[in-house]
């Protein structure tokens, strides 16, 4: 019979031997110790299946989300590997019995059966296995018990026998036996391990077990630490994620939270301790090494990591060695059979047994062990990247963490001297943290790459002896080079770093200042100075181009070199070529060698990188922090017991305190008789302090005060006296030089408080109010009505849940001081510290905040205030004044004590309270301020809401083209690659460039397949030229030297050709990108700087800034190298499946399903890949934000104690950033993972089709060679190709959003006028005629000046009031043409403005601003960005806005240095800049837009008289907010609802009783009266304060008001 399981061998020789006889013993048989060997098979399969098919219909009923990740059984992961070591010698099993039983006469089954058997018995153990396990049922794993034992008994029985039939080692299937026995016995062990922990059968009591924590909590969804080895391994538990993406896009909630073991917190308390056990206790100032920190808190996964990636390497020398030995037995395989002697020596048992050698010889086994060797490598390789990218991102958690706490210590002086700005600390977390994560990702390459490389060096000199070394010679030689080239890229880098970043300083500041830049016709000036950085960074940029293209081209060059000068040496030392085998085993070798030697150069720029970082977070960490708290509460000189709270709930607010307000003269109300004494409780008490911000220089000095518990402290003094200083020394901020700050117990731990400089968080208005504290409604609803929020919050699109933020950009600075002072009201504190809360806010906002913020609400609760004011008006209400003066307190006491001992000092303060009571101060026209401000509000949500709409319907035109919104078209939309957006990249790098690069790199990769290809003839003739020579008659030189002649120089030329095309290539692809990164940057700034007004109100800073930062930093540096990456592995992937369909067209056949597979996975990873990085994009910024954030926010969240809260924030920030990223990663994984067994895959089939086909005698062993080097290139490539495709869809949405911005209209700055016709000196006199103008904000917008006429003459003095909205600041804007004027004509000293060019028109006007703007560089720059103006010029103008003392103070004098906004100056300094800014600019016009917010009175005063004199002569356009300010003007014009409706002098004006303007003044002096008297025929009708009445809709005073308003 053809098929029997033993066989039907009949001898030759004298006596027949019967394959089932037992005459020598059953168990001498072999055939039946094999049959023997198929029973404990037979068993597993027989009883598992049933079980298998009744779990699974029971299980589907109560699938759980986790259900399948459960891990319960003790020793899983070991019996995996043994399974898949099992499973791999069942194979060489199976390959070994085929094989043996072809040297058979008859077909013995047994020889391969049991093998086959074992496979599919061990597959269906595992199976078996991870039901049980997943279902927690171990008592079932008995069977599997029971299957090991019977398997290794009788294995052990066949071992047995064949040592008894002298079978040994020297045999392939005696080895294959004694693996399988140890590996069956190890087996059992594992199992016997899992009854002995889990007790589940011998055991009266089983051992519960709870799955783990992490699965316990639903939320989590990152699996890959629980899942089982094979899931593990193959990002198996991925698919629902990344196949459910094309369905819907990935969000958040989907990737849930991250395991325990991965939180940042988790890996900050492993980092933190490695940190602080390196402090001694005989050193402890000694800094702790980072290094070895993490070495002690991450080491052990990277050596697992290192593990992977050795086995890995090693792995990977089984392709070009399985090529060597396919090409080399190719032609020998079907040579005559074996000599019948050599076959009796093999035969034992009936049967014959192969030599180990044997089975290696044989092609189809190689291609198997080829493909085999392939899957694993590939898989340990991901495994490796896994752990490393793991560890990476666990170190990136725990460093954030790290610096987050450091910086909630930092000093205060540290962050505004500018020793640690707040860019460097946006480094750190932004830069450093990533440097250290991806060396840390690099870290395993570092070790393995050595030992790879003399692994291969061995390899070659096997393969082709000394001429082999040559080749490598040159690869190593040439590393050196590379290695500069690296270190030569990080440099530029760095420089190129600096370049941007102070790019981006000057266009944020642009950015900032844009209005006045208009203005002031400055934008040119600074436009260009942006230029010359980026010009400065478009340099560094180059030479990082030029590096990276010539690394680049060593990359491609080195393996033709190596190649080229191996087969040169070869040739001239053995005067012949190689043989096939050898060439493309060599060949793959030095593919092989390239990899780990190009990387050598970018691990070692990043190692250095890395060490840069170290050392930059070590200073970090080392830097001052803020003195301790527990001095301040040391030993109390006076005993503190005050201020006791009830904890929790708040007290009931006292509306009901009696008239208050009964005071006389200005006199201490009578409420608080006592005045503090050392007995009587202080809450906070400073004795000889001094404290200074850093150099020593005190800022502060001989400081002795006393803040009474519960009362009003208020502390007064001129501009830049020290007064916010003072409070933050209280809350130590600043360094003591001596003295000490007492504070009483309760106390420290309740402070509220409200900075100057207002700081929001990016949330809600709620959320900022509440500031983390329970929500009390009463209590919120008091707080917002005594910050008169209500107004402002209607406003809003979604009242106080709207997001404020963005450093609070969205709303006006009084908006946001109101809002900071409310969270300082609403949290339940003893003392509240209010630093200049009124600085923002009008006359009318600020009284209710005094009446009902401050004396009501916080008063009534008793708690201590301590408030920092200009106002004077206020002090009839302290209890207590520190009045300041020059860093040292001039005088402390009740109003009573100044008034008695400081009479001169009481007489300034009167004097300029008169001032206020005569009306001067208080002006109804401030209430607009609020107003406007609201009104802007209204204006910028609705234009933005415009905006958006105008966006959205662009973007669903755009996608609207070709769909009807079913759901195969949104996903089929996000699969498809933006080749619009490509193009227009490509075109603005210029056409010549692309047609350079797209024909360079076809033509190299043409020669480079050309060069294969000779390679492949050249050693193909070799074999058969010297098969010839043989044959024929020896006479003359053999033909094989001729051939030599013609192949090698050809050979030359091409590899020449190859490598001036690789540097050809490398730079075309460079400078394609530098290109285009220079004109859309350039393209993108002018068109933003020259952009209206307007489009700066409804585009958010943020927004623009992204272009020039992110999108720009993608263009310049990423996109190049992506794109190169992208053309070069497509190219090469193409030109191998060419190659090999070339030689092998079967291989055709196998192509198409592969290619369908391909496509799949490509574009399901597509999708979510972009999804993912989306997701980590967009979880980056808060992170980011919440640094930035917390950085400009210190003193508050010091001061409020918030620090744990903030700690919490950043950690979950960082989860989440870190779950996005790890799903990116692990999706990265999934796909390389599919394609590089895709790629073992195509290997296996190129070889399967070329050994079937060479049995036909098709084609020689070279093109065999040749086929398979490629076939092995394309596993390298092929996941590259979807990597780069997926990397270039994301970085090409950069190039879509500055193109988004390069379609905004500019402002026409021509006008019809040419600039050479405007006179020199105009406008001389400063005359204005407005005729007929009536002016808009957009096309779309309504009007806000209609048909306005007037005439102002040259040198008057105007002012200009009005309601709010009535289109005052609207005129001020059309002066300088910034809105559009549709309608009439200003003309200016007999030119219309409308035709000159409005460089022209605004460089000759001046406008001081109501908010002040300073840049960052010197005084003079901030005076005079021309470089016009003397320093004369310069001086007088200082001396004229009250500077010159202090600037001549300060280094350097008028090149003394201004911080970025102005920060090292107070408000008020900066507003006295502003004006300094505008006398420089000698123009016969001056427009001031309300330029006295946030000036002390005695300032103002002096300023008022100093307009008035130094532009006597001069005409002065006040927009007046204060009505008093312009009650003297020589024309005063009212407007209302945009019309101009009323014109004459002020003094006539307020004649005529019926005018609005006299009945705006009238209203206001009564509204700013402290008691108002309604009489009617003698009788009292009404007596109360104005608000009050006003409050009372019904009362005859609101009728009053009302109809006169």
């Amino acid at each position: 019979m053809a098929l029997s399981f033993c066989g039907n061998d009949r001898s030759i020789n004298d006596r027949s031997i019967n394959s089932y006889s037992v005459e020598e013993g059953v168990l001498n048989n072999g055939c039946f110790v094999d049959a023997l060997n198929l029973v404990p098979h037979v068993f597993l399969l027989f009883i598992t299946f049933p079980i298998l098919f009744i779990g699974w219909g029971s299980q589907s009923s109560k699938v759980q989300i986790h259900h399948n990740t459960w891990l319960h059984f003790p020793g899983h992961n070991m019996r995996w590997i043994l399974t898949f070591s099992l499973l791999f010698v069942h194979v060489c099993e199976f390959a070994e019995g085929i094989v043996s039983n072809k040297e058979m006469l008859t077909n013995h089954l047994h020889l391969f059966m049991p093998a086959f058997m074992g496979f599919v018995a061990a597959t269906t153990s595992v199976v078996y296995y991870h039901n049980i396990e997943t279902s927690n049922f171990p008592k079932l794993l008995l069977v599997l018990f029971i299957y090991w034992v019977l398997a290794f008994i009788t294995k052990s029985i066949k071992l047995w026998k064949f040592a008894e039939h002298q079978v040994g080692p020297q045999h392939l299937r005696f080895c294959i036996t004694a693996l399988l026995v140890v590996l069956y016995g190890l087996l059992m062990a594992v199992e016997v391990n899992v009854i002995r922990v889990r007790k589940y059968v011998f055991f009266a009591k089983p051992q519960k077990v709870k799955p783990p924590e992490d699965l316990q909590d639903l939320g989590v969804r990152f699996l890959q630490p629980f899942v089982n080895l094979l899931s593990k391994s193959t990002y198996w538990w991925m698919n629902p994620l990344i196949i459910g993406a094309h369905k819907r896009p990935i969000e958040l909630k989907k990737i849930g939270k991250l395991p325990i073991a991965m939180r940042a917190l988790t890996n900050y308390l492993r980092l933190k301790d490695a940190y602080e056990d390196q402090r001694t206790a005989e050193d402890p100032n000694r800094a702790p090494s980072i290094w070895r920190s993490m070495h002690r808190a991450f080491g052990r996964p990277i050596l697992l990591s290192s593990t992977f990636r050795y086995l890995a390497d090693l792995l990977g020398f089984a392709g070009p060695l399985c090529i060597s030995g396919i090409v080399k037995y190719m032609n020998t395989t079907d040579s005559s059979p074996r000599p019948e002697h050599i076959k009796s020596n093999a035969t034992h048992l009936g049967v014959y047994f192969m030599s180990s050698t044997e089975l290696l010889e044989n092609t189809s086994v190689l291609a198997v062990l080829l493909f085999l060797a392939l899957v694993l490598q590939r898989t340990f390789l991901q495994a490796s990247y896994y752990v490393a990218i793991e560890t990476g991102i666990n170190l990136r958690g725990a460093l954030l963490a790290m610096i987050y706490n450091k910086m909630l210590r930092l000093s205060t002086s540290n962050m505004s001297m500018g020793e640690m700005t707040l860019g460097q600390i946006n480094n750190l977390v932004a830069i450093e943290t990533n440097q250290l994560m991806w060396f840390l990702f690099l870290c395993p390459n570092l070790w393995a790459m050595p030992v790879q490389i003399v692994m291969g060096v061995i390899l070659l000199y096997y393969l082709l002896n000394v001429s082999a070394l040559v080749g490598a010679a040159v690869i190593v030689l040439l590393a050196p080079v590379q290695y500069l080239i690296a270190t030569k890229l990080a440099d530029t880098q760095k420089s190129s770093l600096e370049h941007s970043t102070d790019r981006l300083k000057k266009t944020t500041e642009i950015l900032k200042g844009i209005k006045l830049l208009k203005l002031y016709a400055w934008e040119n000036i600074f436009c260009d100075s942006v230029e010359e950085t980026r010009g400065k960074e478009l340099t560094s940029l180059k030479t990082f181009a030029l590096y990276t293209s010539m690394s680049i081209f060593m990359n491609a060059a080195i393996p033709i070199a190596a190649v080229l000068a191996t087969f040169v040496m070869h040739h001239f030392l053995n005067g012949k070529g190689p043989a096939p085998s050898e060439a493309f085993a060599a060949l793959a070798l030095f593919h092989i060698l390239v990899t780990p030697l190009f990387l050598l150069s970018t691990v070692v720029r990043f190692a250095v990188k890395a060490l840069v970082s170290v050392q930059k977070l070590g200073e970090f960490l080392q830097s001052d922090e803020i003195g301790d708290d527990s001095w301040r509460n040391g030993d109390m000189s006076v005993f503190m017991e005050a201020g006791k709270k009830t904890p929790g709930g708040t007290k009931a607010i006292n509306r009901k305190q009696p008239m208050r307000y009964q005071m006389d003269n200005y006199e201490q109300p009578t409420r608080r008789q006592m005045r503090p004494s050392e007995t009587e409780d202080v809450a906070v008490k400073v004795s000889n302090g001094s404290f200074t911000w850093g150099s020593n220089l005190s800022t502060l000095s001989d400081i002795n005060i006393r803040v009474p518990t519960g009362q009003l402290t208020m502390i007064v003094g001129q501009v830049g006296c020290g007064k916010s200083s003072l409070l933050l020394a209280m809350l130590g901020e600043m360094q003591s030089i001596d003295g000490r700050v007492h504070w009483s117990n309760k106390n420290r731990y309740s402070v509220a408080y409200a900075t100057q400089k207002s700081w929001l968080l990016n949330a809600t208005v709620e959320e900022n109010i509440t500031f983390g504290g329970p929500f009390n409604k009463q209590r919120y609803k008091t707080v917002i009505d005594a910050c008169s929020l209500q107004p402002d919050i209607d406003l809003l699109p979604f009242g106080d849940q709207t997001e404020i933020g963005e450093r609070g950009i969205n709303l006006s600075g009084g908006q946001r001081q109101r809002i900071c002072v409310a969270r300082a009201l609403y949290q339940n504190t003893n003392i509240v510290f209010l630093d200049d809360p009124f600085s923002a806010l009008d006359i009318h906002l600020s009284d209710h905040l005094m009446q009902e913020g401050i004396l009501k609400f916080l008063q009534d609760d008793k708690r201590t205030v301590v408030l920092v004011t200009h106002k004077l008006q206020y002090l009839i209400h302290a209890d207590w004044i520190i009045a300041m003066k020059d860093g040292s307190v001039l005088r402390e006491g009740t109003l009573k004590d100044i008034q008695t001992h400081d009479i001169e000092l009481y007489d300034h303060w009167k004097t300029l309270m008169n001032r206020q009571d005569h009306g001067l101060e208080k002006d109804v026209q401030q209430d607009s301020q609020t107003t406007l401000e609201r009104k802007t509000l209204r204006r910028a949500f609705y234009s933005r809401e415009a905006k958006n709409q105008m966006d959205d319907e662009d973007e669903e035109e755009e996608e609207e083209e070709e769909d009807d919104d079913n759901m195969s078209t949104t996903t089929n939309r996000r699969s498809k690659i933006p080749w619009r957006v490509c193009w227009c990249y490509m075109s603005s790098g210029g056409f010549f460039m692309v047609f350079l690069m797209v024909s360079s790199k076809l033509l190299k990769h043409s020669v480079i397949v050309a060069i294969d290809y000779w390679l492949a003839i050249w050693t193909s003739v070799k074999t058969t030229g010297t098969v010839d020579s043989r044959t024929a008659n020896a006479t003359g030189p053999p033909p094989a030297a001729e051939d030599d002649s013609h192949y090698l120089p050809v050979f030359i030329i091409l590899c020449a050709a190859g490598i001036t095309l690789c540097l050809i290539t490398s730079l075309t692809v460079e400078f394609l990108g530098l290109s285009a990164a220079t004109n859309l940057h350039h393209n993108l700034l002018n068109k933003i700087i020259h952009a209206p007004i307007r489009f700066f109100d409804i585009t958010p800073l943020g927004q623009i800034l992204n272009r020039f930062s992110a999108d720009t930093n993608i263009i310049d540096q990423h996109i190049p190298p992506t794109l190169e990456s992208l053309t070069r592995s497509t190219l090469l992937c193409l030109s191998a499946i060419g190659v090999i369909s070339s030689i092998t067209p079967f291989f055709l056949f196998t192509l198409v399903p592969l290619a369908v597979a391909f496509y799949f996975i490509q574009k399901y990873f597509r999708v979510a890949s972009k999804d993912l990085q989306d997701l980590d994009d967009s979880t980056q910024l808060p992170l980011l934000c919440h640094f930035s954030e917390t950085a400009e926010g210190l003193t508050t969240i010091r001061a409020f104690r918030h620090e744990a809260r903030f700690k919490q924030r950043m950690l979950e920030l960082t989860d989440t950033n870190n779950t996005a990223y790890l799903f990116l990663s692990a999706a990265n994984r999934w796909l390389e993972v599919r394609t590089d067994y895709l790629g073992a895959v195509i290997v296996l089939s190129a070889a399967g089709t070329s050994i079937w086909a060479s049995g036909y005698g098709f084609y020689s062993g070279g093109l065999v060679g040749l086929g398979l080097t490629y076939a092995l290139t394309v596993t390298n490539y092929l996941n590259w190709v979807v990597r780069n495709l997926a990397d270039l869809e994301v970085q090409m949405a950069a190039v879509k959003k500055v193109n988004s911005f390069l379609g905004t209209e500019s402002e026409n700055y021509e006008g019809t006028m040419d600039a050479s016709q405007v006179p020199e000196n105009w406008p001389q006199d400063g005359e204005i005629k407005i005729q007929d103008l009536s002016v808009r904000y957009d096309p779309v917008l309504k009007p806000v000046l209609k048909h306005v006429n007037m005439f102002i003459e040259p040198g008057q003095k105007v002012g200009i009031c009005g309601r709010t909205g009535s289109g005052k600041s609207s005129l001020s804007l059309a002066f300088f043409n910034m809105v559009d004027i549709y309608e009439g004509k200003i003309v200016i000293d007999g030119i219309d403005i409308c035709k000159l060019p409005l460089q022209t028109l605004r460089s000759r006007l001046s406008i001081i601003l109501q908010d002040p703007v300073l840049f960052s560089g010197s005084i003079r720059f901030n005076l005079d960005p021309e470089r016009t103006c003397t320093d004369d010029r310069l001086w007088e103008a200082l001396e004229i806005a009250q500077l010159k003392n202090m600037v001549k103070a300060l280094p350097g004098g008028l090149d003394a240095v201004v911080t970025e906004g102005g920060e090292n100056f107070s408000v008020g300094q900066r507003q006295l800049f502003c004006l300094a800014r505008a006398f420089v600019r000698k123009s016969s016009i001056l427009i001031m837009d309300e330029a006295t917010a946030s000036i002390d009175m005695a300032t103002e005063n002096i300023l008022q008289k100093v307009v008035m004199t130094a532009f006597a002569d001069r005409t002065v356009v006040t927009i007046a907010h204060r009505v008093a300010s312009i009650v003297d003007a020589e024309q005063v014009l009212v407007f209302s609802s945009g019309i101009l409706v009323e014109s004459d002098s002020g003094p006539n004006l307020l004649a005529q009783e019926e005018s609005i303007f006299s009945v705006l003044h009238r209203v206001h002096t009564i509204l700013t009266a402290d008691t108002v008297i309604v009489m009617k025929r003698g009788n009292i009708l009404e007596y109360d304060k104005p608000e009050t009445l006003l409050e009372q809709e019904d009362g005859v005073f609101a009728s009053f008001v009302r109809a006169d308003m």
